[in-house]
């Protein structure tokens, strides 16, 4: 009897970054606003005022030039209920998520309600709560209360110079469950080898195995890949960014495999940026096999193996 196929693997994954974008004159004013415990709208052709502030007027398509402030308590027009909170949401404990909107606006801002379930309703009145600590940020509103909550007592406007700038803390976590094929490629990985799978209709090998994005079906049968390969196209990281594991400049390159259709992407060390090229031939440098687990991390990067160039037709149907 065939042996009992091996369960799919799964873990958790954490993906972040912090996204930092520049405000321009209507927004800023709008964050700079939050700061100092103010809010500003945005007043349109049509004599309405947005909150939060558009920036340019969805009648006219003419860029929005006055903004006009609007009261720090509002009404919720719907909401909705969290039992639980997941991380990052504005609250630790149970809270309602509302449309509010704000007297002197027009439109409705969602933001978290900071009240009982049994209070939550609809045309129910509600006053901002601001932050402590307010930096320009949408945040600098921590959340909304009942207009019959006690005042918190918060620090004075901060005032400074006006906010241009903004960044917010990007956080997704998550399971991923590998398919069989991609499961049988990882744990190939974990005893240092690397495993490809063949399209049954174009005979093309794909690395890792995946449903053959020409022809649309689940790749087959198992081809042994080797661990090295040609540069087919590369790009010089020159600019520095959070969480960058090397300093630049370095290059990340697509590296066609010996025995495989389409490239991987992977690092390129061992040699000054200015000699990676396309064609070099370059070899895997695994990881000592202490560590190795079912991850391509096992992988380090790849360096260039000291063969001549692989021809360019060779590998330009593959860029």
């Amino acid at each position: 009897m065939d042996p009992a196929p091996a369960s799919p693997l799964a873990a958790p994954l954490d993906i972040s970054f912090d996204y930092t974008r520049s405000l321009g004159p209507v927004l800023g004013q709008f964050m700079t606003g939050l700061r100092d415990r103010r809010v500003l709208g945005a007043r349109t052709s049509d004599g309405r005022v947005h909150v939060p502030p558009l920036e340019y007027d969805p009648a006219t398509h003419a860029p929005v030039t006055e903004l006009v402030p609007v009261q720090p308590t509002g009404t919720v027009t719907s909401w909705t209920w969290t039992e639980k909170p997941l991380d990052g949401q504005p609250l630790d404990r149970p809270f309602g998520w509302a449309l509010i909107r704000l007297d002197g606006s027009d439109t409705p801002l969602l933001h978290a309600v900071d009240a009982g379930r049994e209070s939550m309703r609809t045309g129910m009145r509600v006053r901002i709560r601001w932050a402590t600590r307010r930096s320009g940020h949408i945040r600098d509103i921590a959340c909304f209360e009942p207009v019959q909550a006690p005042d918190p007592g918060v620090d004075p406007a901060a005032g400074g110079d006006p906010v241009t700038v903004m960044t917010t803390p990007i956080r997704l976590s998550y399971t991923h469950t590998t398919s069989a094929e991609e499961s049988r490629y990882l744990r190939a990985l974990a005893e240092g080898r690397l495993l490809g799978q063949r399209c049954p209709v174009c005979r093309k090998v794909y690395v890792p195995p995946r449903v053959c994005p020409a022809d649309g079906v689940p790749t087959e049968d198992e081809v042994p890949v080797r661990d090295h390969g040609t540069v087919t196209t590369y790009c010089v990281v020159n600019v520095p960014f959070a969480g960058q594991r090397l300093d630049p400049p370095y290059v990340v390159a697509q590296i066609l495999l010996d025995g495989a259709d389409i490239p991987i992407p992977h690092l390129i060390l061992g040699l000054p940026t200015s000699e990676v090229r396309m064609g070099m031939r370059v070899a895997a440098v695994w990881r000592d096999p202490e560590t190795w687990s079912t991850t391509p991390e096992n992988i380090a990067h790849f360096r260039p193996t000291g063969e001549p160039d692989a021809p360019y037709e060779s590998y330009q149907e593959h860029l």
